[in-house]
């Protein structure tokens, strides 16, 4: 049988009555292309069956990577600016950017970071602003209840955010698999002889790991007999200064051997108790960091984070997939044990 022909740009272009350079920018998904055109463009390319030439796109990023080197395709960070929600305290941590970045200039695309709610940056400024600047992929923080994130229309962009802060309108997600991180750690806890296991945390975090601190803790309890099983404690407020009170009274009823929770404010509550790290209580970190070498803790790796958000705005473009998806990825990265001096060998 004879070989099919495949359709190629110049097929495209003469079905659609465009220019070449119009079926090329409307294909790789860039700016500037009006709805109409972009919209007549892809239903000519179905038509046609097109099938990109993959070593050729490769090539040819190559060679507009060199043509284009003072103009960067930029992927926008969307932070979140609300002080009184307590969430921007050194308690909470959040993806950095320098991962982001880092990422994202491997792919060929610089980054904008942008802080919703500071100096009067509201949704619908932002959206223009991302509009008028080209920019077509955005990774969206939640780092506050009030989730002003929530407000922007995400039908032009290629979206991810990170964690399940925002669960309405329903992104593509990339989160550190805290199920399993809370699991790990009450194991590694227990193999070093501490039975009753505490786990401290407020509203905000659970909801963010899709309840994986609570899923994880109640895993981990179904093995237990009754007198080990230690509740979850969860803080009245997001601003952790304010749960002394809270802690106390927990602790004094439940009596923990170990927690697992923040490392700020708490070490000085364990020690206000007249509590030892680590000969009276283990004492491991819920969201440790390199810079913790204090403590034992769990490491969420946001550095695979952050590379596994950028991977999917780059797959989405080259894609040309835009707005919520009617199914989205959730992408999980498994957290590490680090082990520390905050509790025995």
């Amino acid at each position: 049988m004879p070989e099919t022909t495949s359709a190629t740009l110049k097929d495209i272009a003469r079905a659609a009555g465009v220019s070449m350079m119009t079926v090329s920018r409307v294909l790789r998904g860039a700016p500037k292309v009006s709805a109409e055109k972009r919209e007549l463009v892809l239903r000519e390319a179905k038509r046609l069956d097109y099938q990109p030439d993959p070593h050729l796109a490769r090539m040819m990023q190559v060679v507009r990577g060199k043509k284009e080197t003072r103009v960067r395709a930029v992927i926008a960070v969307i932070r979140e600016h609300v002080p009184q929600d307590g969430l921007l305290s050194p308690s909470y941590q959040y993806v950095p950017i320098e991962d982001i970045r880092r990422r994202a200039h491997g792919h060929g695309y610089a980054v904008a970071e942008f802080y919703l709610g500071k100096d009067g940056l509201t949704p619908k400024r932002l959206q223009k602003i991302l509009h008028a600047r080209g920019i077509e992929g955005v990774i969206v923080s939640p780092q506050s209840m009030q989730l002003p994130c929530s407000k922007l229309d995400y039908s032009p962009f290629a979206a991810v955010t990170f964690g399940n802060a925002m669960s309405t309108p329903a992104l593509h997600m990339c989160a550190g698999n805290m199920t399993l991180g809370i699991h790990t750690a009450a194991e590694q806890l227990h193999a070093r002889g501490y039975r009753r296991i505490g786990v401290a945390v407020t509203k905000w975090i659970v909801n963010r790991s899709q309840f994986g601190y609570s899923g994880g803790l109640f895993h981990w309890q179904h093995g237990l007999s009754a007198e080990d099983r230690v509740p979850l404690l969860l803080f009245p407020s997001n601003d952790i200064s304010k749960g002394f009170e809270a802690f106390a009274k927990w602790m004094r009823e439940h009596q923990p051997d170990a927690l697992i929770t923040f490392d700020t404010h708490i070490p000085g509550w364990l020690k206000r108790l007249g509590l030892r790290i680590p000969q009276d209580i283990g004492f491991v970190v819920h969201d440790w960091t390199p810079k913790m070498t204090d403590f034992a803790g769990i490491y969420q790796q946001r550095d695979h984070l952050a590379a596994a958000a950028v991977d999917l705005i780059v797959t989405q473009l080259s894609q040309h997939e835009h707005g919520v998806p009617e199914v989205p990825r959730q992408i999980m990265i498994p957290p590490q044990w680090v082990d520390g001096p905050s509790v025995v060998a």
